[in-house]
């Protein structure tokens, strides 16, 4: 089927105004109740933390003033504060690139192929200068023109370009619109099966087509990064309400659905 926008649209439209069913609020709220999985973040996502192998950065410059000492230690574990207080230290400076490899030693965890893949986005000429223009672009515009200014980068794929506007904007003081949030291939599946079902309940007989290109595993648009930001955070609106005691961060609940807390099948 040819790509129709006019659909697309009204498939965002009925996202937005159905949000999460009832099953989902329970399955959610069972997921931050449940010691195992979720209550660690009920007061928020800081704590959650991700290894990674230090040594393995050795080559890439600079390195977060606040991380440890990389030949000092075989392993570590980064926590979303500490990657937060990496970007706080180096915003002081505008050393963008020094945050912009916190928020990659985090997202690639222990992924061998994270450092070379992070050397590669740095040693384009305009990166420091990207970097500095979408930070400059979120204060002043917003997550959808950061996200735009960031796409400009090659290979530096949406999921770790919104890990970089997702740490910039809990570490600075003022943001314009809503704070960014994290965007990958497992939330965007979240994403795609629940459109789908809203769009059947809709009687859009091709809503299956167009939420699978919409939502489809990555290279989405800063249009679709804004829908999704008006998404979660409506939704996460809806789940504060449900008498569930879930936290005010939307970031929590795009951990929760990276978890598999709720999946629309």
């Amino acid at each position: 089927m040819r790509f129709d926008q006019s659909r697309a649209d009204k498939l965002d439209e009925a996202l937005l105004e159905l949000l999460l069913p009832e099953g989902a609020a329970r399955s959610l709220g069972q997921w931050l109740a449940d010691p195992e999985r979720g209550r660690q973040y009920a007061q928020g996502s800081g704590s959650h933390s991700v290894a990674c192998t230090p040594s393995q950065w050795m080559a890439v410059a600079p390195w977060p003033r606040t991380f440890a000492d990389r030949a000092a230690i075989a392993s570590a574990s980064v926590s979303r504060a500490q990657v937060v207080a990496a970007v706080r230290c180096a915003a002081r400076s505008e050393s963008w690139a020094e945050a912009f490899v916190a928020t990659q030693v985090w997202g690639y965890g222990r992924a061998g192929y994270g450092p070379c893949r992070t050397s590669q986005v740095l040693a384009q000429p305009k990166a420091e200068v990207v970097f500095a223009e979408a930070v400059r672009l979120l204060v002043d515009e917003g997550a959808v023109a950061a996200y735009d200014m960031l796409n400009t980068l090659d290979g530096l794929g949406p999921a770790f370009l919104t890990k970089f506007l997702y740490f910039a904007g809990q570490a600075l003081p003022e943001v314009r619109g809503p704070l960014p949030l994290i965007l990958d291939r497992v939330v965007a599946g979240v994403l795609r099966r629940h459109a789908t079902a809203v769009g059947r309940v809709a009687g859009y007989e091709w809503s299956d087509a167009i939420a699978a290109r919409v939502w489809r595993d990555g290279g989405w648009t800063s249009h679709r990064y804004g829908v999704y930001l008006k998404w979660m955070y409506a939704a996460n609106d809806q789940l504060a309400a449900a008498s569930i005691s879930w936290p005010a961060g939307p970031d929590v609940l795009e951990l929760a659905l990276f978890s598999a807390a709720w999946d629309p099948e």
